[in-house]
């Protein structure tokens, strides 16, 4: 387990950025945090590490579920704050076929944790101050 602290948005993507050279495709990274923790402002920072051209692209994909961006390798941003049965729902979508040639970021990832799997990248976000975060980074053997 890691744990980091940022001190305003800048740092937070920054944070992304490094992290996202430790993934490869068939890489799933799971966030959790409350709302306004940051979530898809370090999933912007970790597009950006996989290539993506401007972060200005990365938005929260509550409404729409999934989102996919152009990397080195296919990025799928998804959130299952808002399904109703986030496991099968996200089944649905493709989860398999998007691991099988991507990098899949899901925030609200304790709602299908089951989804997640062995080696699954875990990042949980504490809203610490007014700009502070603090993010844990674990990975399950």
């Amino acid at each position: 387990m890691e744990t980091h602290d940022t001190h305003n948005l800048d740092e937070t993507i920054a944070l992304g950025r490094r992290f996202a050279q430790r993934l490869s495709a068939g890489d799933c990274v799971g966030l959790t945090g409350q709302l306004g923790a940051g979530k898809t402002q370090f999933v912007r920072g970790v597009a950006l590490g996989l290539g993506v051209d401007d972060g200005r692209m990365v938005h929260s994909p509550t409404f729409v579920i999934a989102q996919e961006y152009p990397g080195r390798v296919p990025i799928y941003h998804l959130d299952a704050y808002r399904l109703a049965d986030p496991v099968a729902e996200l089944v649905d979508l493709g989860l398999a076929e998007m691991l099988a040639d991507g990098v899949v970021l899901l925030e609200w990832s304790d709602r299908a944790e089951d989804l997640l799997g062995a080696n699954a990248w875990r990042v949980a976000i504490e809203i610490t101050g007014p700009t502070d975060r603090r993010l844990v980074f674990s990975r399950t053997p």
